[in-house]
């Protein structure tokens, strides 16, 4: 049986509703009663004892905002009486120990993937074709109309209709009766088996608004994403077009290439229109060499790995009131039992750990990572204020509308995708993942850059956790949707993955349900689950460009 509220952690001061309470129920707790003096929606936080103005509302252990005006016992708290308040911190010397879950029953355990000459293991086999300049897109929207359908990699629907039979069985003579009996109906997996390249599973068309014009900085960030794409471990080659003449130069990216691979050895065909003698024989090139890299990259096929090769991005979006206490948290225990077998997570989104820094600051590992993980947030947090806005103007509608008052009390439950493991290293932006265990990576909030910048810094398949509902994916890494709540799971079958709901109604427990995650993400790496974002081709990628983007 689910409770009616919970306290996340011992030193709150406010309860979590685990369902709607109305006004004038009887609430009891810690041995004392009283009653709810407004109707409290579900997801929202409510006191239990009174606040004065200015006293602090701390939840998951954490200052999470303050009081603006009295609150009584029993009552929400809101925009009304609340504004964010988050703890002040600073590099410490503090040395973090961490116990690592019992990982024995899954200590042989593997998945199948695309093994890479430099070592690496993908979950997926994409072959990529990508602008350095914006310039471009249309040649890319080009390749994508002659090569997707016809090499059958257009399964953005659950069906799609063959004409093309149907023309050949009327040139071949065919009656009104026969044409009338043909089958024109393809399913995803009819096109699947039919492929030309069975061990290719996609051809990623990307296009972006970047490359030239504005700071030479955002031209210079995008090939060293490029480069981060070009050399995860999901992408088997890519084809390049470039125009020529952009601020984002071919050099610069071979050379980001060079330096995360120094014997890179993948398929990759660099072409540049202003040297080809038309667009025709630009796009003709294109679909040739793209063709032949096909045929090389269909040579790999899956081979069982070590669960150490996995790189998981923790990523969270349309978060809720219960984010942070089903799915978020779960997700967290699923990173631990990663990075205790080795493998890699890597924790973005530095704007929603505002007010959980002095905890990430302890668990670093190193003196350099506690200063630079500070350095990042500080530059960030400054960058935000002197363009007129602030870490605190995160939370959107939604998340307000279902729980999250404050960026603090966002950012407190967003931190829980991290488990509780030592931090071994810090990234910024578009750096290479390089040591196993626990990575901070500095992206913004935004869902989709944030993801981009996972895929770009080397992970290979990503969780997704929403308690609103978003449909978001990736190009090259699978991501893997977790619902906070039974409700979306219901209503969002088509883009949900993975329920966490039932840790909130009390059929689960965070532990039970994150060894559960495990083995699905174990599937969805081998190949054997689909994910909702990769059968509906939601292919989003948006480059970061470091301005104002919480």
């Amino acid at each position: 049986m689910s409770q009616t509220f919970l306290r996340i952690h011992p030193k709150d001061n406010v309860l979590a509703a685990l369902r709607d309470i109305e006004e004038g129920d009887e609430l009891y707790f810690e041995g004392n009663s009283f009653k709810a003096v407004e109707r409290i929606s579900a997801k929202h936080k409510f006191t239990f004892q009174e606040f004065a103005q200015g006293d602090e509302i701390v939840m998951y252990g954490v200052l999470v905002g303050e009081a603006t005006k009295p609150i009584a016992q029993g009552q929400s708290i809101s925009m009304d009486n609340c504004v964010h308040a988050s703890m002040e911190y600073a590099v410490s010397s503090t040395q973090y120990s961490w116990k690592a879950p019992d990982v024995t029953k899954w200590k042989d355990t593997t998945f199948n993937g695309y093994h890479r000459a430099d070592g690496s293991v993908g979950t997926a086999n994409q072959w990529l074709i990508i602008p350095m300049v914006f310039c471009e897109n249309r040649n890319v929207e080009v390749l994508k109309s002659a090569l997707q359908e016809s090499l059958g990699y257009h399964t953005m629907s659950d069906f799609m209709v063959d004409t093309n039979t149907l023309i050949k069985a009327h040139q071949n003579g065919a009656s009104t009766d026969e044409l009338m009996s043909t089958e024109i109906i393809r399913t995803p997996e009819d096109i699947k088996q039919n492929r030309i390249f069975p061990n290719i599973d996609g051809i990623k068309f990307l296009t972006h608004d970047g490359g030239c014009g504005g700071f030479r900085l955002d031209s210079e960030t995008l090939t060293s994403l490029l480069a981060g794409y070009i050399t995860n471990s999901n992408v088997a080659g890519a084809t390049v077009l470039s125009l020529g003449c952009q601020n984002a130069e071919v050099k610069n990216l071979l050379e980001s290439i060079n330096q995360r691979d120094p014997n890179f050895s993948k398929p990759l065909h660099i072409l540049e229109q202003q040297k080809s003698k038309s667009e025709r024989h630009f796009i003709e090139e294109a679909v040739k060499k793209t063709f032949l890299g096909l045929i090389e990259a269909n040579k790999t096929e899956r081979k069982a790995a070590p669960l150490h090769h996995l790189t998981l991005g923790l990523e969270c979006g349309g978060s809720d009131g219960f984010s942070g206490i089903s799915a978020n948290p779960a997700l967290g225990y699923a990173s631990d039992l990663l990075v205790a077998l080795g493998a890699t997570t890597v924790l973005s989104e530095f704007p929603e750990l505002n007010g959980v820094e002095q905890e990430l600051i302890n668990r670093c590992e190193s003196k350099e990572n506690k200063e630079k993980f500070a350095h990042l947030m500080d530059t960030y947090a400054a960058r935000a204020i002197a363009l007129g806005s602030a870490f605190k103007n995160n939370p959107s509608p939604g998340n307000i509308k279902d729980g999250l008052i404050t960026d603090a009390m966002k950012s407190a439950g967003a931190a829980k995708k991290g488990g509780t493991s030592l931090v071994t290293d810090v990234l910024d932006y578009t750096e290479k993942c390089t040591k196993k265990g626990l990575n901070l990576l500095c992206t913004p909030g935004n869902d989709v850059e944030s993801t981009t910048g996972l895929a770009g810094s080397g992970c290979n398949i990503i969780c997704f956790t929403t308690g609103l509902g978003t449909p978001t994916g990736n190009p090259v890494a699978p991501v893997i949707k977790m619902s906070s709540n039974n409700v979306l799971s219901e209503k969002m079958k088509d883009i949900i993955d993975f329920n966490t709901g039932t840790i909130i109604t009390g059929e689960d427990t965070i532990e039970s349900k994150g060894e559960e995650l495990l083995a699905y993400i174990i599937k969805v790496a081998s190949g054997e689950v689909i994910p909702a974002a990769v059968r509906l081709a939601q292919d989003d990628f948006i480059p970061w460009k470091r301005g104002i983007s919480l």
